[in-house]
């Protein structure tokens, strides 16, 4: 059982969550663990919209039997709660999800806030709520085999690395740009939170055609081993807001042209996927 981040400290559009989907859905897909994709966001739907829509949300509560996940609109609220009343079992957590493909892969949303809140009434229930993570994310890891969680920027800065420090793998996700290449460069002389095994650097939506190319960074960031990549797609892009990102990756699962830009993609996701873990694997082995 094992807890993987997914995170960034800069503001800029580095596709951090869209690789942690990726990863979770082609995770699902290629391996038999029970997956816990979990967003801590604050009010954005980019998780929510990759895989299911407001309408069929509001369905899953009128059409849901018994034993269905009919609390999935409450979501992080509703576990917050029952976490800060110790009334929480790492069983109940699946009741507060949505389930995307059965026994491999739940989602659990972010804060939703309530529209009748003010911004500054919701923004106070997201920092009250988000004290809940570290604790229920310990409690996602005795159920699910993998726990992976989108930081969002918007978490407190002590929250955000107290979940770093517990998990086993964290991925660091940052862009081509150069300013944002330099600040990683410059990190990674002194924040404990990349120097060592723990962390994987990801170059996100990256651009094939950008000076900036996969050799030049290495080269720039004097990375030795293979740098971990995750191409932009469109149509990944178009699927993430359509809720059709669970089609897209069954659909491109078998195409075989390896000269095209999906297959391009869907061969640098495995390749993130699989290394890790095996850094995952790696790990645990020092540890024994």
């Amino acid at each position: 059982m094992s807890i993987v981040t997914f995170w960034n400290e800069d503001r800029e559009q580095t596709g951090k969550t869209l690789t942690a989907v990726a990863v979770a859905t082609k995770m699902a897909i290629e391996r038999n663990f029970k997956i816990l994709l979990l967003s801590t966001s604050y009010m954005e739907p980019t998780v929510k919209n990759c895989f299911w829509t407001d309408s069929a949300q509001k369905n899953l509560g009128i059409l849901a039997g018994k034993g269905s996940n009919i609390a999935v609109e409450s979501g992080i609220e509703g576990l917050s709660k029952l976490i800060a009343s110790n009334k929480i079992q790492p069983t109940i957590i699946t009741d507060y999800t949505r389930v995307i493909f059965k026994d491999r892969l739940e989602v659990l949303n972010g804060f939703s806030g309530s529209p009748d809140a003010t911004d500054d009434g919701n923004l106070l229930n997201y920092k009250k709520t988000s004290e809940s993570y570290p604790e229920l994310i310990k409690l996602a890891n005795q159920f699910y085999d993998m726990v992976l969680v989108d930081i969002d920027s918007m978490l407190d800065k002590t929250i955000r690395d107290q979940i770093l420090e517990m998990a086993n793998v964290n991925v660091l996700v940052i862009s081509q740009r150069l300013e944002s290449l330099n600040r990683y460069n410059e990190r990674k002389k002194t924040d404990k939170q990349i120097i060592g095994p723990k962390c994987i650097p990801v170059i996100g939506k990256y651009n094939k055609n950008s000076k900036y190319n996969k050799k030049n960074m290495m080269r720039y960031l004097n990375e030795k081993k293979d740098l971990n990549l995750v191409p932009f797609n469109t149509l990944f892009f178009e699927a993430a807001e359509e809720a059709s990102v669970t089609e897209f990756f069954l659909k491109m699962r078998d195409i075989k042209d390896t000269t095209d830009d999906n297959y391009i993609f869907m061969s640098e996701v495995l390749k993130l996927t699989n290394n890790i873990i095996t850094r995952l694997q790696d790990l645990q082995m020092k540890m024994r």
